[in-house]
């Protein structure tokens, strides 16, 4: 059975709140470098220097001393919200919190974000309360799976204790509907597939442990020898548990057949030609795997997942056809 590092089945924000804490603390720990970065990607300005610096004969008003250790003050206040339900009156009072800190930030978390009105009355009466500031408070309004995907900028293949952390964190958000994914249209999910790509493309399935959390997607990339090399549409996704009775299957997305069931039986037996012993996995079936070649030109295979906006990459809101797709990704690259 999988260890989890976050609670799960809690549905009070302090229990979320806890948890996202928890996941920035093990950034910081694992590599405050990249804490820091992910500090200045989404919450503070270029300007922001967090770390502590280390100057020789750094030039004062009257003196050069012969070294100063210097670190700018920052603070960042938390308000987190099971869903768009911030009230203005109490977002008013956090900023109490305050001191003379030079950086300040406000985040409202959720798992949507807030109603343009109602941000848009709470940001008029910060605006009035920082003019009354030597240093103003900056909102920002974000949501989990945004905290998620600006670690996942920050981290890199080779983190790979930040990347399970990452992943359970990710999964615990899906138990907890704190994730909302309304574009999953354009989404490509890109998965290892080494020893068992023939498989999965002769016969249009991918399967992954049951455990394993993921944002919703409707295509799914089989990654294989530095490259994407095939891709296909989803449209169905299968859990299949073993008991001590048979095996339980449950629809999570189009129908349970008995095709599917038979081939979920197939990839059972497929599996242990590699040594694998399928106790619970979760079964993506694509309308067709078509053949690509999207490159990555940077060293080293992906570690675990990898996300990719179709929109952004074909630069185009209409995403054509998946073998139309499969086509044009040839000529691209991605690192």
């Amino acid at each position: 059975m999988k260890i989890h590092y976050f609670q799960r089945n809690h549905e009070k924000e302090n229990v979320a709140t806890a948890n996202t804490m928890l996941l920035l603390s093990r950034l910081y720990q694992y590599s405050s470098d990249k804490f820091f970065r992910f500090l200045k990607s989404e919450f503070f300005s270029d300007a922001f220097e967090p770390e502590i610096v280390f100057n020789l004969q750094e030039k004062s008003v009257e003196s050069i001393p012969d070294a100063t250790i210097t670190q700018e003050s920052f603070k960042i206040v938390v308000e987190t919200k099971m869903s768009d339900w911030f009230y203005t009156d109490q977002l008013l009072r956090h900023l109490k919190s305050f001191g003379d800190e030079k950086y300040k930030v406000m985040i409202t978390l959720a798992p949507e974000l807030m109603n343009p009105e109602k941000k848009k009355e709470f940001e008029e009466h910060l605006k009035e309360y920082n003019a009354t500031q030597t240093y103003p408070v900056m909102h920002v309004n974000t949501v989990f799976e945004r905290i998620v995907d600006a670690i996942r900028d920050v981290i890199d293949d080779r983190d790979y204790e930040m990347q399970e952390v990452l992943d359970d964190y990710l999964n615990y958000c899906y138990n907890d509907k704190l994730i909302i994914v309304s574009d999953s249209w354009k989404r490509m999910r890109v998965q290892l597939a080494g020893t068992t790509f023939n498989f999965n493309v002769s016969e249009n399935l991918y399967y992954d442990n049951i455990e394993r959390g993921f944002s919703a997607h409707d295509y799914l990339g089989l990654y294989k020898e530095k490259s994407v090399r095939a891709i296909g549409k989803i449209k169905a996704i299968i859990t299949a548990v073993t008991t001590e009775d048979g095996i339980e299957y449950k629809a999570e997305l189009g129908e349970l057949t008995d095709d599917r069931k038979q081939q979920i039986c197939k990839a059972i037996e497929d599996g242990k030609n590699y040594g694998y012993v399928m106790t619970g996995e979760r079964y993506f079936f694509v309308d067709k795997f078509y053949e690509t070649d999207f490159k990555k030109i940077t060293p080293r295979a992906p570690m675990g997942t990898r996300v990719f906006d179709l929109s952004q990459v074909l630069e185009t809101e209409n995403l054509p056809e998946t073998q139309e797709i499969a086509e044009i990704l040839k000529t691209k690259t991605w690192s």
